[in-house]
């Protein structure tokens, strides 16, 4: 049983993803799969493609680059939201209040009927980056995941495809 939040971290291709959709197939045979990516160029279209392929049947779609909270107020079953960090990259790009849009992202998250597990990336771990954006960037990031940790009721850091419960007992 998955708490009414549940946070998964990690880094890049740390097989975060596998692990989250993991957990929902076990939570629940209704699988709501909220994808923040937008296919913005050939690479990202075929990294869409290969998360579509590897979920595979038994999973209903619903695009939410900026606002998931219509399907999240409307979910059955079990929530998987992947990621907060594209949706948060799509909200800095577009140039919008990232705090505004964090409350409404964690009010949405709240307001959920059903468990929700919350994708993100640990952007912390590597070196400072170079250029002011992206310095935004991670800062918003952490901040987020910070917040984000705050509420969940489980909390795992995936490294190498390997899960670490940071808060609470793994399922």
């Amino acid at each position: 049983m998955l708490p009414s939040l549940t946070l998964v971290l990690g880094g890049a291709a740390s097989g975060k993803s596998s692990y989250a959709e993991g957990l929902a197939e076990r939570a629940s045979q209704t699988r709501l799969y909220l994808a923040t990516a937008q296919a913005g160029d050939a690479e990202m279209a075929g990294k869409i493609a290969a998360h579509r392929a590897r979920r595979g049947a038994g999973w209903r779609t619903a695009e939410a680059p900026f606002d998931p909270a219509p399907a999240l107020a409307d979910a059955k079953g079990v929530v998987l939201f992947d990621c907060a960090t594209m949706w948060l990259s799509n909200h800095l790009l577009a140039d919008h209040d990232v705090g505004t849009g964090g409350d409404l992202l964690i009010s949405a998250l709240a307001a959920c009927p059903v468990p929700v597990i919350v994708v993100s990336n640990e952007l912390g771990l590597s070196v400072v980056p170079e250029n002011a954006l992206a310095r935004r960037f991670r800062q918003a990031q952490g901040e987020l995941n910070q917040r984000l940790a705050e509420r969940a009721g489980l909390v795992v850091f995936v490294a190498a495809g390997l899960p670490l419960a940071l808060k609470g007992t793994l399922p």
